[in-house]
C-alpha cells in the first residue's frame, strides 16, 4: 500500500495514523487489512463507576425523595465521565475498528439516555455488535433499557400499542424513509408489545402486557413478535441497501456512489455480517480512489480525536473536553435528536470553522485569545473574558518528534492533510516558516484542508 492510501485507510477506520507505525506495516493490502480486524476481534467494555447504585432499590426512590434527587444529582454527573471516558478511550483505543464503528453505530442507533447505568449498558451493546450479525443486533437494540424508554417502547401494551419504536425501526434503522405503509407501523407496533426491563437494565418480557392475535406485516400473516418483525424486515433487500448506503456515506464518501453500494448491499444481504461488509469495502480499489481523499468533513470528535493521535494531548480538566463537543457541535451521549448528527456539512458555519482554524494554537500551543479578537469567538471559550488561557492542556511533543524523525519537515503537510490541497494554500505554505516542526504543525492543522479527511 502506498503512504497516501495507508493514511487514508486509517483516516477511515480509524483517526490517523504517524509516519513511524507507516514504516513497520506490511505493503500488502490483504495483511494490513486483516491485521486491523484481528485487533478489533476482543470487546472490550467500557466501564465508570456506579457503585453509588448498589443496594438502592425501586422502592427506596419511591419512599425517600431526598435520596431519589441525590440518586439523580450523581447520574447527571455520572454522564459526563462517561462521556469524558469515552473520549478518552478514543484517544488511545485498543481495539481501534471496534471503536470507530461504534461512534458510526452511535449515530445510526441514536438514542439519549440520563440514567448511566442504561447509557453505558447500551454504549457497550453498540460496541460489542459493532462487528457482529446486524440481525442480532437489531434485535438486542430492541430490548435495551435505553431504547425502551427512549422510544417508550416499555409503555407499549396490548391494549394500546406505541408506536415510536415501531416507526424509527423502519425508517432510522433499516429500510429508510417511505419504505414502510402507516399500516405496518401499527401492525409492527403491535408485535413490541410487553417489551419491558427491570430495575438493572434486563430486558423483561411480559406476557400479560404482549399482543398475541395475528398481525399483517409486509404482507405475511401471523402472530409475529418484535423478532419477526425484525427477521422479516432484514429478509427484504432493501434492508441491506439502506445500511449499505449509510456506511458507504460515513466510511467512503458523503456522494453516494448507485454502483459501489450495490455491490455492497450484495454482500451484506448473504448473512448480514458486519465484519464482512466491512472487509469487502476496505479491499475493495474503489475505496482507495482520489476522489474519496480528504472527501469527508471531518466530525469534531474525528476532529479532537485526530489532533490527539498526531500529537497527544492531555486535558487537565476533563470539563475542558466536554466544553469542545459543545462548542463544536457534537457531543458524545447527546445527540440532538432521533435522528443523529447530520453530518458532512453541517458540522461546519461560520462560527465552528472560526473555532476549528483556531483550536489547534490553543490546545497545542496554549494559544492565547487576545481580548482584541472576535468577542463571539472568544466568549465561545470563556466566560470570564480577562482568562486568556481557555484551556490547560500538556502536549507531548516529544512523542510527536519520535514518530515524525525520520520525516522532512518539508514533507510533513503529506501526512498532516488529506487529499488535494488548492494552489491557493499551496503557495501559502511554501511561504510558511518550517524552521520548527511543532510551529508548523499547528500552522498546517489551522488551514482550511486540516477539516478533511
Amino acid at each position: 500500500m502506498t503512504q497516501q492510501e495507508l493514511q487514508h485507510l486509517y483516516w477511515r477506520a480509524g483517526f490517523g495514523i504517524n509516519p513511524n507505525r507507516y514504516k513497520s506495516m506490511p505493503k500488502n493490502k490483504a495483511q494490513v487489512i486483516e491485521d486491523f480486524f484481528a485487533n478489533s476481534k476482543t470487546f472490550t467494555p467500557l466501564h465508570i463507576d456506579l457503585s453509588y447504585l448498589n443496594g438502592i432499590k425501586p422502592i427506596d426512590l419511591k419512599n425517600y425523595p431526598e435520596l431519589k434527587k441525590e440518586i439523580n444529582q450523581k447520574g447527571r454527573k455520572k454522564i459526563l465521565e462517561l462521556n469524558n471516558a469515552w473520549v478518552k478511550r478514543l484517544f488511545n483505543p485498543k481495539e481501534l475498528l471496534r471503536e470507530r464503528m461504534t461512534l458510526f453505530w452511535a449515530n445510526h442507533f441514536v438514542c439519549r439516555e440520563r440514567n448511566p447505568l442504561y447509557a453505558q449498558q447500551y454504549n457497550n451493546t453498540l460496541r460489542y455488535f459493532a462487528l457482529g450479525n446486524f440481525k442480532d443486533f437489531v434485535k438486542a437494540i430492541s430490548k435495551e433499557a435505553a431504547m425502551l424508554r427512549y422510544l417508550n417502547g416499555k409503555q407499549s401494551r396490548k391494549n394500546k400499542p406505541n408506536e415510536n419504536f415501531a416507526r424509527e425501526l423502519m425508517e432510522l434503522f433499516t429500510l429508510g424513509e417511505g419504505e414502510y405503509s402507516e399500516k405496518d407501523i401499527k401492525e409492527s407496533a403491535r408485535a413490541f408489545t410487553g417489551y419491558n426491563h427491570d430495575f438493572e437494565g434486563n430486558f423483561i418480557f411480559r406476557k400479560l402486557q404482549h399482543d398475541y392475535e395475528s398481525k399483517l406485516f409486509f404482507n405475511r400473516i401471523g402472530k409475529h413478535d418484535g423478532d419477526d418483525i425484525i427477521d422479516i424486515i432484514l429478509s427484504d433487500k432493501r434492508c441491506a441497501r439502506f445500511v449499505s448506503d449509510k456506511i458507504y456515506r460515513y466510511f467512503v464518501n458523503p456522494k453516494p456512489n448507485k454502483k459501489h453500494i450495490d455491490a455492497m448491499a450484495e454482500v451484506f444481504f448473504k448473512d448480514y455480517n458486519i465484519e464482512n461488509l466491512m472487509r469487502f469495502v476496505f479491499l475493495s480499489d474503489w475505496f482507495y480512489d482520489e476522489v474519496n481523499r480528504g472527501a469527508k468533513i471531518k466530525s469534531p470528535i474525528e476532529y479532537v480525536v485526530g489532533l490527539a493521535t498526531t500529537v497527544p494531548v492531555t486535558f487537565e480538566n476533563d470539563k475542558d473536553l466536554l466544553k469542545i463537543q459543545r462548542i463544536l457541535g457534537q457531543t458524545l451521549l447527546d445527540p440532538p435528536n432521533v435522528a443523529g448528527w447530520k453530518g458532512d456539512k453541517a458540522w461546519i458555519d461560520a462560527n465552528t470553522i472560526m473555532i476549528r482554524l483556531k483550536l489547534p494554537s490553543v490546545v497545542l500551543n496554549n494559544g492565547f485569545i487576545a481580548l482584541g479578537e472576535n468577542g463571539d469567538f472568544r466568549k465561545q471559550f470563556t466566560k470570564n473574558k480577562k482568562q486568556k488561557l481557555p484551556f490547560k492542556t500538556r502536549p507531548n511533543w516529544e512523542v510527536f518528534l519520535e514518530n515524525f524523525k525520520y520525516t522532512n519537515i518539508e514533507n510533513l503537510q503529506d501526512y498532516i492533510i488529506q487529499g488535494t490541497i488548492n494552489k491557493g494554500t499551496l503557495d501559502y505554505i511554501k511561504a510558511l516558516d518550517k524552521s520548527s516542526k511543532q510551529a508548523y504543525c499547528i500552522q498546517l492543522m489551522s488551514l482550511p484542508e486540516y477539516q478533511m479527511c
